[in-house]
């Protein structure tokens, strides 16, 4: 079908900062006392917002994490973000690809709304995203996976959901589109697809996802 809005989750997709971000997480909560691995952090965190860290923690421990928790993380993945924090490959020519076609697209993420600036600032892609494509986690009040932030992406843009399709490498957000009543792309190049279940269908490398939204090589 022919979608009248692609909905771009970010961290992953449009921004590599799943790596970055997943180190550190799971680096700071070891050094709190709560032993983390890389693996661990991205199964258990992975497209969600950050109040599911304070969540999970409590709820495998009792314990809460410390009041500047969040302030604490953010500092440090901007930090690494400065550094090191790189596009997607190939996903500016697919955004190129959209604007030529006249095809609208948004970008609804777990991350708040500095995060998402901060990492399209450091990865280059602030040209492609006007503010009123952007929208948070921030903005409603359940994140991922619950359907929430992409039908309010939805609306906003002016799109029924039917007519919408999500681009999500992770878990929480495929269950989250498909809630939405959305089609849904997984982008393995995190997980395999065997991790995303639910997706309508599946491709690796960026440049595959031209074809999948109809827009040709």
């Amino acid at each position: 079908m022919v979608y009248q809005l692609v909905i771009f989750d970010n961290d992953g997709v449009l921004v590599d900062s799943e790596p970055l971000s997943n180190t550190v997480l799971a680096e700071y909560l070891t050094e709190l006392g709560h032993p983390t691995t890389y693996e661990d952090s991205l199964r258990d965190y992975m497209g969600g917002a950050v109040h599911r860290i304070h969540d999970v923690v409590h709820e495998r421990t009792g314990q809460r994490l410390p009041d500047d928790f969040d302030r604490v993380l953010h500092e440090r993945i901007f930090a690494a973000f400065a550094r090191e924090l790189r596009p997607v490959p190939g996903v500016t020519e697919v955004l190129g690809e959209l604007s030529a076609h006249g095809v609208p697209y948004c970008v609804a993420s777990s991350s708040s709304h500095e995060r998402i600036r901060v990492g399209h600032r450091a990865a280059g892609l602030g040209e492609w995203f006007e503010e009123e494509w952007i929208f948070s986690a921030e903005d409603v009040g359940r994140g991922k996976p619950a359907p929430d932030l992409f039908l309010h992406a939805a609306d906003m843009m002016g799109v029924h959901p039917s007519q919408c399709v999500v681009v999500e490498d992770s878990p929480l957000g495929v269950e989250a589109a498909r809630a939405a009543g959305m089609d849904v792309l997984g982008f393995t190049s995190m997980l395999p697809a065997s991790k995303l279940p639910g997706a309508t269908a599946f491709f690796g490398e960026m440049k595959e996802l031209s074809a999948l939204l109809g827009l040709g090589v």
